[in-house]
This record gives structure tokens, sequence and C-alpha cells, in this order.
């Protein structure tokens, strides 16, 4: 229930508008094979990770730490974090952009009343998850199942509706599109957001009773919700031409049903819109939290992040992450498409994470012998990550640069605390670059060279 809860939030929803804009059917079947076979072996790299390596909890910032050292272990603990909290703010951006459809004020999810009413609602789950992890996990489940059905409709009701001429005449997309290769790298970004989450069993992996139930659990998340994606995406094609697809206010799926079925398919997507959204909303608000628990519990992030309140729930962690939630709600106001600008840079913010436990994965597998198998599975995962980096581009490269850099300074508060040296050779290197990007990002965002 985690790893499905924390992939199906806000990103299936948008998913037709999305893919529309940039390609056609074969661009799209072409993307997700690509896109499912990379974070199938990333899954499968979780897998055997939690197996070879049982003591390493909290996921992904356990592998980076054990494979590449503090100081990026340390970043991607604070990557993962930080995707997690820009992350949450698509939801409540789709949430307003869903409702703006009957109230007008609400705009596409970037007015000031919207951030007025996402700021209401995001200080509102922080009062509820600090009631206690059972009682947020317990929500989680329930929501979970619930918000899966409107999903599976929309796919059965598609294929009721489904038009051949309109699906064939879509299968290559607009010719504005462009090659093929510029239709797939164009929906990369898209792809990782939805799959976030994959890692989410790993991410609680101390509160498994067995570790081969967290292997399982990612895998069979992935293999099922990839399904639903993929199915969601590939039947509007067969609704709508595809010009008409991509000129859809979010969330496409919305207005895909409506065309087929009428108001009311829209209102039924409507509705499962916002119990999803808030389901994965609670899903990755208790994952960003544990992070930062773990983190400051290993040493890694300053001690306060580590205190827990009288129901296990980590408050300190809690508040930071709600704050910088709260931080990127009000930058998305000023950005030209707010939905968008905030899911490229909460993948563009996750890819490193995901890159340095691809990378550990081989280390593991070649350190133990695993043999062929294993090590190439390793190896896809990375090259995968490796590719999406670069498909992020430039602009959200930049961005990610300006918000890593300055997250330092929890870094040096922990190695403070410890009494330690601040910086290795190795990491003094690290810091460099990362410093370095950020001011080129600064410097770039000031200067108009790239813009949100």
């Amino acid at each position: 229930m985690l790893v499905v809860g924390s992939m199906v939030g806000a990103g299936v929803f948008s998913l037709p508008g999305r893919f529309a804009q940039e390609t056609g059917v074969l661009g799209a079947l072409v993307s997700w094979l690509i896109a499912g076979t990379g974070m199938l072996m990333l899954a499968l790299v979780f897998q055997a990770l939690a197996v070879r390596r049982p003591e390493l909890d909290a996921g992904v910032y356990a592998y980076a730490k054990a494979g590449f050292g503090e100081y990026l272990g340390f970043f991607s603990a604070f990557g993962y974090w930080a995707s997690a909290c820009v992350g949450n703010v698509t939801y409540w951006v789709l949430i307003m952009s869903t409702v703006g459809a009957l109230v007008p004020a609400l705009g596409d999810g970037d007015t000031w009343l919207a951030l007025l009413l996402s700021s209401a609602g995001l200080w509102g789950f922080f009062l509820l998850v600090r009631r206690g992890v059972r009682e947020a996990a317990t929500v989680n489940r329930i929501v979970t199942v619930a918000k899966l059905v409107p999903i599976l409709v929309f796919v059965v009701l598609a294929l009721a509706c489904f038009r051949a001429d309109v699906f064939a005449a879509n299968v290559r997309g607009a010719a504005a599109t462009g090659s093929l290769y510029d239709q797939v790298h164009g929906t990369m970004l898209a792809t990782v957001f939805v799959f976030l989450g994959v890692e989410g069993a790993s991410v609680y992996s101390r509160h498994a009773a067995r570790r081969s139930d967290v292997g399982q659990a990612t895998v069979l998340g992935f293999l099922s919700v990839f399904a639903v994606f993929a199915s969601v995406t590939v039947v509007s094609y067969g609704l709508l031409p595809a010009d008409q697809i991509a000129a859809l206010r979010q969330p496409s799926m919305a207005g895909v049903l409506a065309a087929a079925v009428g108001t009311w398919g829209q209102v039924l997507v409507s509705i499962g819109l916002v119990v999803s959204v808030l389901g994965a909303y609670l899903a990755w608000t208790l994952m960003a939290a544990e992070v930062l628990f773990v983190a400051a519990g290993d040493g890694d992030m300053p001690r306060f992040l580590a205190r827990t309140g009288a129901r296990d729930v980590p408050v300190p962690a809690l508040l930071l992450t709600s704050v910088l939630s709260q931080l990127m709600l009000v930058v998305t106001a000023f950005s030209d498409d707010a939905f968008d600008f905030a899911l490229d840079l909460t993948s563009t913010l996750g890819l490193v994470p995901y890159l340095l436990a691809a990378g550990y994965g081989v280390r593991v597998a070649r350190r133990d012998r695993a043999g062929p198998a294993a090590l190439l599975v390793a190896g896809l995962a990375t090259a995968y990550t490796a590719f999406l980096v670069y498909a992020a581009g430039w602009t959200y490269l930049l961005v990610s640069s300006v918000v890593y850099a300055p997250a330092t300074v929890l870094f040096v508060m922990a190695r403070r605390e410890q009494g330690r040296r601040l910086f290795s050779p190795r990491e003094a290197v690290v810091l460099a670059v990362s410093a370095a990007g950020a001011v080129l990002g600064v410097v770039a965002l000031a200067a108009g060279w790239i813009s949100l």
C-alpha cells in the first residue's frame, strides 16, 4: 500500500495531456517501454539491496551513504526529501486547478486565492500527521483502495468508447512534435514523476517484519502501477485527437472522459483526483519526515530532526517538511505554469538519490559476486537514471543546484555538533561543484537565460 499509495497521486491524472503535448501513440509506447524497463531495473535493485544489505534502513538515503560517503549520502537524503516536498506542492496545485473548473477565481491552481487555500490544507495535514503515524498509515490504506477505483473505471469506460479511427490518426502525433527521439525525450520527466515512490517500501524498511517483504512489495507495487499508467495514457488516444488532448486543462484525464461520456465523467475523475491526491500527499509527507528523522539519527542531519513526539512522530522533521512545501507553494505563484514547473522540478530533484542508489547496486553486485544477471540489472538501472539526468535539461538541473547548495548548512550543523572536520578533500570538491551550479543557476534566473 505504501508503494502504490506513493506512486498513484497527481501524476496519473495529468498523463493524457502531458503525453499528447509531446508525442503520439508510437512515441508513448516507446516511452513507456523505456521508462517501464528502466524503473523495473531500479525496483529490482531496491529488492536486491533490501536482501543483501538488510542493515541499511531508509532505502535511498542509506544506499547512497554506504556507497559514496557521508556528504553525497547527505545530498541524497536532502534531495529525496526536497523532491517529496515539491511533489506535495503539485498535489495542491492540481486540486485547486480541478476545483478551478467550477470556481474561476482559483484559475489553474496558481492564483493567490488558490495559494491561501492550499496553505490551509498543507497545515491541516501537518496537524493530522502529528496526531500519530499509525493513524495516518490507516488513512493511507483506505485512501489507496478508494483512489484506484475511478482510475480503473476511466480505463474501462475509455475502452468502451474507444474509436479506432481516432487512435490510428494519433499514432505518430502532431507534425510539430519532432522526431521520435525528441518525442520520447520530452516525456521522460513525466514518467519519472509518476514513478516516484517506487522505493516507498525501502524507506520504511525498518518497520518490516521480514526483509524479503520489502523487495516483494516494491516489485509487485511497481508492476501494478505501471500497468495502470500505461493504460491510462494509451487508451486516451482513442477518444480525442492528440492536439485536443494537449490543449485540455489539468487534470487532462477529466477532460478526456468528459468528451467520451459527458459531464458526469469529468465529475467522477475530479472526485477521484481529490481523493487520490490527498492520499498521496499523506504518504509522501510520512516518507519525507521519515528520511529526515533517520538521517538525523545517523548523524547526517542536525540532532533536532531526530526528536519525536509522544506518538512516535518526528515533529521537527515534519515541521521542516511543511515549511519547505509552503515556500515552494509561494514560488509556484510566480512561475509560468505552476503544475508543470513543480512536476519537472520534483522529478529532477529525485534523480540524484536514484542515480546514487543504482550506482551502489552496481558496487554491491560486484563486491558480492552476485553474478552477471544482478550486475546487468544494476548497470541498466544506473544507465537509465543517468539518461534521465541528461533528459532533465539545464534549466531544471540549475534550479536543482539552487535548492541543493544551501542545504549544506544542515550538513555543517551536524558535523559541528559532533566536533568533526567539516569537509574532507573529496567532499570539498563536491561542495565546490554544487556551489558553482547554484551561483550559475541564480545568475541564469536573474539574467533571464532560464525561467520558471
